[in-house]
């Protein structure tokens, strides 16, 4: 008896872990999200994730307890560089003050050409637009 019940609490276990690691490697939000193979180096529980938005590139990576996320806005994108490798790609993207780039491992060819293309798109919308020289909203002035 006390057998079967081992085995029960193990059988829980195992299925509370697999659904934690499923749950945390779902896409982290809406939109252009591409998430890097489990097949890949540093990927295999918590795949990291990268989503391309018309105002910011967010890096996701989920963990065991919390998550790291680094965020830069699309106007201080410096330069996408993507690394191609017989199964995977890499994307490297680097940010105008140079510090601190979003470095992204084991993705698949075809979603890096994606994320690099979306960049470049949604950055030319952003310069072209009249908006982005002022601000959207002057700033009240305060009263005293």
């Amino acid at each position: 008896m006390a057998l079967l019940i081992a085995g029960a609490i193990v059988v829980v276990v195992l299925g509370l872990l697999v659904f934690v690691v499923l749950r945390k490697g779902r896409p982290f939000g809406t939109g252009d999200v591409f998430r890097a193979s489990r097949l890949s180096r540093g990927n295999r529980v918590f795949p990291t994730q990268v989503r391309v938005t018309p105002t910011s590139v967010a890096h996701y990576t989920p963990q065991w307890i919390g998550r790291l996320e680094h965020t830069i806005h699309i106007a201080h994108v410096a330069s996408v560089r993507i690394d191609t490798k017989l199964l995977f790609s890499d994307v490297f993207i680097e940010t105008s003050g140079g510090v601190s780039p979003i470095s992204c491992y084991g993705h698949y060819k075809q979603d890096a050409m994606r994320i690099k293309e979306l960049i470049d798109l949604y950055q030319t919308e952003y310069f072209r637009s009249p908006l982005s020289a002022a601000p959207a909203s002057p700033v009240p002035a305060r009263r005293e």
